[in-house]
């Protein structure tokens, strides 16, 4: 029988055959934790009672999710993962760097193969570069920091095949929100989803990471997807590793196969409070925004900005509405600028923060009041999500998200045609 992609990678570092099933120690090539989860995973590995890492160029920490600091208590936590680096001589990526699931990559970190584990629930996102990454506990990522190594369920796989040319107006975002909705928040629980189709295959890199990145949101271990050449391409500039791409087998046994076509597939935008509560975006047009939100690990890279900045381009921030920007590194902030695109932002009225995950959590930059609701291009719009459980969150793409910022409502990003 053969296998699918997940089976590949752990039986490869588990030096031994697996399938979906079985559970096995295995080898881990990179492990990193973020100012959220870094301090349990320092105090957990020092109760190890172990004197050093198990491989100081396999694991950073990210002080991304409240960069800079809002307050004291983080201020201390942020504290303590710098001594904790400098004792054990391990990576830092301190405030205004980016965002963890952009660095992780676009260092150079990871590549096709690759088994990663993360103390953050969207490493996942690193699967369209065909890596099996996934989230972990603290304590979790604290035995692999000590040991290099750590216990994995071979998950089931879930086979998607998406077909059909992108109509205009409609963007990666729109697509995994689709699958979402079909596929339900515990749809895929525990499972691996593989993603294929020339739809996939049209897509840039860029927009890839926005799939795989939500693939947890419909419940999956990892979103992965087989590395071709533009894959191949974006990791030989950023990585020297040597990727080892890995294909599923013709006769893999998948427990499900679905098949999406989006030829007729218009913007999407999933209603509070869930991520599976997916509407048309041109349905949705009379409810009223407060804030716009553009960033995030899911849509917070330079394809993302350039969109929106197309449609920002010579019109303004709808009065009253606060649209605030942060890109997901300080590369692409700087790209950004070189384009243009950060002085159209400027120029129609946003905020433009730095590289960072403050507003999506809700830590600072971006708190919502009471009664608020805000259209976000991040992954999750629970309850509290932006810092306020007394308001809501719509998700959508960069270019529904920009569209609605001008008009102070949901607003289908097709009402501007001449900028898609």
């Amino acid at each position: 029988m053969g296998k699918t992609i997940a089976e590949k990678i752990l039986s490869n570092h588990a030096g031994r055959d697996l399938k979906a099933g079985d559970i096995a120690i295995c080898d881990v090539d990179f492990c990193f934790g973020q100012d959220g989860t870094s301090s349990i995973i320092i105090d957990s590995f020092k109760k190890l009672g172990v004197d050093k890492v198990f491989d100081k160029s396999k694991f950073y920490m990210i002080l991304d999710h409240s960069a800079p600091s809002p307050n004291l208590g983080v201020s201390e936590i942020h504290k303590k993962i710098r001594q904790f680096a400098k004792t054990f001589d391990v990576g830092v990526y301190d405030i205004g760097c980016g965002v963890c699931h952009q660095l992780v990559p676009q260092k150079g970190h990871v590549t096709c193969g690759d088994l990663v584990l993360g103390a953050d629930s969207h490493t996942c996102t690193y699967g369209a570069i065909n890596v099996f990454s996934t989230g972990v506990g603290s304590t979790d990522l604290a035995i692999t920091l000590a040991s290099g190594k750590n216990w994995f369920r071979v998950p089931d796989t879930i086979k998607v095949n998406v077909s059909g040319k992108m109509p205009k107006g409609v963007y990666s975002k729109d697509i995994i929100l689709h699958i979402i909705k079909d596929i339900g928040a515990n749809g895929a629980t525990y499972k691996a989803v593989e993603f294929y189709g020339n739809a996939i295959a049209a897509l840039s890199v860029d927009a890839r990471f926005t799939i795989s990145n939500m693939a947890v949101e419909m419940g999956a271990k990892i979103g992965i997807m087989e590395a071709d050449a533009k894959v191949l391409k974006w990791i030989a500039g950023r990585s020297r590793k040597d990727p080892k791409p890995v294909k599923a087998d013709a006769d893999a046994k998948y427990i499900t196969v679905k098949n999406y076509d989006i030829s007729k597939l218009t913007p999407q935008v999933a209603k509070p409070h869930a991520v599976d509560n997916v509407e048309s975006a041109e349905k949705l047009s009379g409810v009223k925004i407060d804030q716009a939100y553009l960033g995030t690990c899911t849509n917070g890279r330079l394809e993302d900005l350039e969109i929106a900045a197309g449609i920002m381009k010579g019109r303004s921030v709808n009065p009253g509405l606060k649209f605030v920007i942060a890109p997901a590194s300080r590369e692409i902030y700087l790209e950004a600028v070189r384009k243009g695109f950060v002085e159209a932002f400027v120029k129609s009225g946003c905020i433009v923060v730095g590289p960072g995950c403050g507003p999506c959590v809700g830590t600072h930059n971006g708190v919502l009041a009471d009664g608020e609701a805000a259209i976000s291009t991040a992954n999750r719009n629970f309850k509290g999500r932006m810092g306020n459980p007394n308001s809501f969150i719509y998700l959508a793409s960069p270019a529904t998200v920009a569209a609605s910022a001008i008009t102070g409502r949901i607003t289908d990003p097709r009402e501007f045609k001449k900028r898609l």
